[in-house]
């Protein structure tokens, strides 16, 4: 997905700029949750509670018990062996963007020997297999809708490969936060079996409760060592398939790869659209029927009613 141009420069969005600042200056902890309380009351007024998106099982509440205290809940798999080959086939031969560096898009089989992450783009993960199946899912939509206490959007779709490279690791392969939207969780799903060696993701329990800076910044591995106890990192492992919610205002990184690359998809629900992108939807030909509402940002699918509501 591309990035909006949030300060002046060439393409500069000033509104994007606006509306994603006011949300990064908002740093108190009590005042955040009056802007979420607020806002998600106002998302239940127009757009309906979504609480026909979820089921309410013991898993479900279990999952938005710990996700809601640690920040961090395992999901387990929800794509089979299968599935992640069917993804992984569908991807074979489309194009990679370099994350860290400028250069030409190349495909799997020319993986640049110097190179870290990777990133498919957005035309290519909506006609994939299965992905927007389980984005939509009652399971992952249900958490959304619980964490979000409204219908969610999805605002954000990606897949990543994370190779193991010589010398200093990718920015994204530090410990920091993210600061996506007012409020937001991450679902993230292992396509690749992932252990220690392969890129796990590390997440620091609790961390999104905390208050964060006004200016994002990096932490060091010794920082966070030094200032945690080690019981407080939780380090996600999994075969291919396993998912995990992740609410990245807290403290994470995923780590460099050191023997195997890791291919990872990532999928965002939040209360707004976030502003540090700039949307394009892509058009979806595939037969699901998509809650235009929760996609919209996404995906264009003319058989959807209420097609000529703004996407914004």
């Amino acid at each position: 997905m591309e990035y909006a141009q949030l300060t002046p420069g060439r393409r500069f969005a000033p509104l994007h700029s606006l509306l994603y600042y006011s949300q990064r200056v908002v740093t108190r902890p009590s005042l955040r949750r009056l802007v979420v309380r607020a806002l998600s009351s106002a998302l239940r007024w127009r757009e309906g509670s979504g609480e026909g998106l979820y089921a309410g099982t013991a898993e479900e509440e279990a999952a938005l018990l710990q996700l809601t205290h640690s920040g961090y809940a395992p999901l387990g798999n929800l794509l089979d062996p299968a599935q992640c080959n069917d993804i992984q086939a569908h991807l074979s031969n489309k194009l990679l963007i370099d994350r860290d560096r400028v250069r030409d898009a190349f495909t799997l089989q020319q993986v640049p020997a110097s190179l870290r992450v990777a990133d498919y783009q957005l035309r290519d993960i909506v006609t994939c297999p299965h992905i927007l199946a389980l984005a939509n899912s009652p399971a992952l939509l249900g958490l959304a809708a619980r964490y979000l206490d409204c219908k969610p959007t999805i605002s954000a779709l990606g897949l990543r490969w994370s190779f193991p490279a010589e010398g200093d690791s990718s920015a994204l392969q530090a410990f920091h936060r993210d600061s996506e939207d007012w409020r937001y969780l991450k679902v993230l799903v292992y396509l690749t079996d992932v252990d220690e060696e392969s890129g796990p993701h590390v997440y620091l329990h609790g961390s999104h409760l905390a208050r964060a800076p006004m200016r994002l910044r990096y932490y060091s591995d010794a920082e966070i060592s030094n200032d945690y106890a080690p019981t407080m990192l939780l380090t996600a492992t999994g075969t291919r398939g396993f998912c995990f919610a992740v609410d990245t205002a807290g403290i994470h990184k995923g780590t460099a790869p050191s023997n195997h690359p890791r291919l990872m998809l990532q999928i965002q629900y939040s209360l707004l659209p976030s502003y540090a992108y700039r949307y394009a939807p892509e058009d979806y030909p595939g037969p699901l029927v998509l809650d235009r509402y929760v996609n919209r940002l996404i995906i264009k699918q003319k058989s959807l009613a209420d097609t000529d509501r703004p996407l914004l």
